[in-house]
Order: C-alpha cells, then sequence, then structure tokens
C-alpha cells in the first residue's frame, strides 16, 4: 500500500488527508490491536439505550478496517467481546450477537474487496451455533486473500488464552525441557502472527482489561479520549504518527521505530 492508495480513499484537503501525509509508510507497525471502549458511554451521552452505542460503533469498525487494510497494516486485531462480558445483561448480549452477525453479512463482500482474511481469536466453541455458522463462512470466505489479516477478539480473555495454550502445549505432548517462549507462542490464538507492535485504547480508560496479555508485552500502548463510536481513520492515522515518533524499548535497549 502507499499513500496515493490511502488519497484516493479519503476525502482531498480533509484532516484525514493531512494525516496520511505525515505518516511513513516504511515504518508502520505490522500489528495494530484496538480495544474498542466507550459505546455504552456514548448512549449514555445522547440519551439513548447501550445498545444504539453498540450500533453505532459498526461503522466505526468498517472505517478502521478498510483504513489499516489500506495504509498496509499487515495484522489488525479487535477486542469485540471479551469472557467477563458475559457478565452484562442478556438483552444486551443477544444485540451484540445480533450486530455480529449482521457485520459479517453486510462487509463479506467489501472484505473480500480489499483481499483481507477474517479469524476468530478465542472460545469460538462456547458461542452459540448460528454465530458460530456465521463466522466460519466468513472464514472460509476470505482464507485464500493475501492481505491483511483481520482478528476479532471474540469471547476472549488474556489468561484464559494462556491456559488454553499451556493445555495445547500438554496435549501436543510437549515436555517442560522443550518449551520456550516461541515454542508456547505457537499454541496461542494468534500462532503465526507477529506481536501487536501498537495498542490502542479508545474512551481515555489506561488499562489493557485482559487483552492479548502475553503478545503486548514490548506494545506500544495510545489512548485517546474519542469514544469508539466516534472514532474513524483519522484517529487511526494520529495514533500511528504517535507511534512513529516514538523509540522502542526492549528491556532496556533503545531502538528507533523501524518497518516491521
Amino acid at each position: 500500500m502507499s499513500l496515493e492508495d490511502v488519497l484516493t480513499w479519503v476525502e482531498q484537503g480533509s484532516a484525514e488527508a493531512a494525516l496520511a501525509r505525515q505518516i511513513d509508510f516504511d515504518r508502520l507497525p505490522t500489528h495494530v490491536a484496538v480495544i474498542m471502549d466507550g459505546n455504552g458511554r456514548w448512549a449514555a451521552q445522547r440519551g439513548l439505550p447501550r445498545v444504539q452505542g453498540h450500533r453505532a460503533g459498526i461503522d466505526s469498525v468498517r472505517d478502521v478496517v478498510e483504513a489499516s487494510a489500506r495504509v498496509g497494516v499487515q495484522v489488525l486485531t479487535l477486542y469485540a467481546f471479551s469472557i467477563e462480558n458475559w457478565k452484562r445483561p442478556p438483552g444486551e448480549i443477544a444485540t451484540l450477537m445480533t450486530l455480529l452477525k449482521y457485520y459479517l453479512r453486510q462487509e463479506l463482500r467489501r472484505l473480500l474487496d480489499n483481499n483481507i482474511r477474517f479469524k476468530v481469536v478465542g472460545r469460538g466453541d462456547e458461542l452459540t451455533s448460528d454465530v458460530r455458522d456465521e463466522l466460519a463462512f466468513a472464514t472460509r470466505q476470505t482464507e485464500t486473500n493475501t492481505g491483511m489479516q483481520f482478528n476479532i477478539a471474540l469471547n476472549y480473555g488474556g489468561r484464559a488464552e494462556i491456559v488454553d495454550a499451556a493445555r495445547g502445549a500438554m496435549d501436543a505432548g510437549v515436555r517442560p525441557d522443550e518449551l520456550d517462549e516461541d515454542r508456547f507462542a505457537d499454541f496461542l490464538y494468534t500462532a503465526g502472527q507477529p506481536d501487536p507492535d501498537l495498542l490502542i485504547r479508545t474512551s481515555g480508560e489506561m488499562r489493557v482489561s485482559n487483552f492479548l496479555l502475553w503478545q503486548i508485552a514490548y506494545a506500544e500502548i495510545w489512548v485517546t479520549e474519542t469514544l469508539w463510536p466516534d472514532f474513524r481513520c483519522r484517529h487511526l492515522f494520529e495514533a500511528l504518527h504517535a507511534y512513529q515518533k516514538r523509540e522502542r524499548r526492549y528491556g532496556g535497549i533503545t531502538r528507533p521505530v523501524v518497518a516491521g
């Protein structure tokens, strides 16, 4: 991807176009992970039911997925539904699952047109059969695409992932003396994918919320006060620009941001 590709997509003379010109396309984060937060607060500020915030958030997902693919991010992971979210009211959960199915049906063509591969990370086998069917269909339809890997973290928990990876290693007969960090990573939900370079959190909250605990060990974190339903490609470009200004430190070694 290139600046020209992005500029054909955004409005000429817009803030998005100006921000895109500030991005160094040779030094992009390879993997961007996003904690999508603030749907409920967005709805409350407008005197609307919480579910209206979730509905509004679909537009943000659409914009960020396509913007990430066009700018050249190789992997994008969005935190959609945590294991802890099952504690929410049943009606809200049902709406979230309905919106997920709606998104997949409506956006599959866009994923295919943008050469995006789709994958679920989390305990997908615990979801209802209708949701599993929709997820499996989208995964099959996009599995031969060669562009950006788009992960949705669904029924996901970072601690649960580590437990599942440990169980997977034991089931595979891996001996303790054979297990190191690289081998352990082969049993994570994101096996074969690079760890996130950049973690974005919306709504101003300063916590990681049990998200990709193993993988974000050295990720740069960027937090915005913007609530998720208001988050658009402009905010993504701001995060990428901020990331490129940083010097990354791995246990004390300072390294400038370089291409993934």
